[in-house]
């Protein structure tokens, strides 16, 4: 339990049976944790040299814990300091690191081959932790991840510390039953997210150091992937995504229960939000689980409440009223 300051877990498992049992000997609290009598005898002595308990008045010796607050603090600070010359250290060492990689490596170095489902999966995580300040990345099938849902809390711990997370989204990927709807909250969650046809590639970048591109093996199947290291090469992989950004059409979040009469339920902003994307009718049937001629029937009533000729002005429509 302490062994983060410096505690043995006997030793961790002895100050916790005293701070519950105040005015322990020796021998009772060898009693309480099942340790000899002479261990904690000399476990108790130490403790009250470290500060972390007090011997009390008697012949007979009896010790009381010092208040965990107080005990462990020039501890934690000890180890606080130490972790930020660690931190500092690295930060040294990680710059000299990208500073010789761009311009001694040998460009084998500079690429990284990864194969086997588990181990892309390993380094796609990684690289996501890795990010300090922002994270990018274009969203489309084939997936190597076993459901959408897989990456959810580790892009809100990302989001949460301030991590600038922006995702492309092919229209391919929305049109995947329950994708739209994890977006949106997602985007709820301060995500930014745009849409496009036809991504140019599947790719995660974190920060400017790092990126990840899957190899698709035939039609449906990712078997490897590079790691794409500081470089001209990812320097390239950056300005293509931030191609596809600049063309995409923004995600809003998930949408507000209908507010009044007139306003649109929430079905029917999921489709406005689809349609404004550009999906197919049947891709809208396949993202909310709808039958087709339901969708069609729905984009048909919808069109006329808008007063849209053409699909296009009702994604406009919409987007003016604030439905989508």
């Amino acid at each position: 339990m302490l062994g983060a300051i410096g505690l043995s877990p006997a030793e961790s498992r002895l100050y916790a049976t005293l701070v519950e049992n105040p005015r322990s000997s020796a021998a009772e609290l060898a009693t309480h944790c099942g340790v000899s009598t002479p261990l904690a005898a000399r476990t108790l002595a130490a403790f009250a040299r470290r500060g972390l308990a007090s011997r009390l008045p008697g012949r007979r010796a009896r010790y009381v814990a010092v208040a965990p607050d107080i005990a462990f603090r020039p501890l934690l600070t000890r180890q606080e300091e130490e972790l930020h010359q660690v931190r500092t250290a690295i930060h040294e060492l990680t710059t000299s690191f990208h500073l010789a990689s761009r311009y001694a490596a040998h460009p084998a170095e500079q690429v990284e081959v990864v194969t086997g489902t588990d181990n892309i999966i390993s380094r796609a995580y990684a690289l996501q932790d890795s990010a300090q300040s922002m994270f990018r990345n274009i969203d489309k099938p084939p997936y190597v991840m076993r459901g959408h849902a897989d990456n959810v809390e580790r892009e809100r711990r990302m989001l949460r510390s301030g991590i600038d997370y922006r995702s492309v989204y092919d229209l391919e990927s929305l049109a995947l039953p329950g994708k739209l709807r994890l977006v949106q909250d997602s985007v709820a969650h301060g995500e930014k997210a745009r849409v496009v046809a036809g991504a140019a590639a599947k790719m995660w970048i974190a920060d400017d150091a790092l990126a990840l591109i899957p190899i698709r093996n035939g039609a449906y199947a990712i078997d490897a992937a590079f790691i794409l290291h500081r470089s001209a090469l990812l320097d390239a992989l950056i300005a293509l995504f931030e191609l596809e950004w600049r063309r995409g059409f923004p995600l809003r979040g998930a949408p507000r229960p209908a507010a009044g009469p007139g306003e649109p339920d929430e079905l029917t902003r999921d489709l406005l939000a689809l349609l404004a994307g550009g999906l197919t009718d049947e891709a809208i049937a396949r993202s909310l689980g709808l039958g087709l001629r339901t969708v069609q029937r729905r984009i048909h009533a919808v069109m006329q409440e808008l007063n849209a000729i053409t699909r296009f002005q009702a994604g406009l429509a919409a987007r003016e009223r604030g439905w989508i």
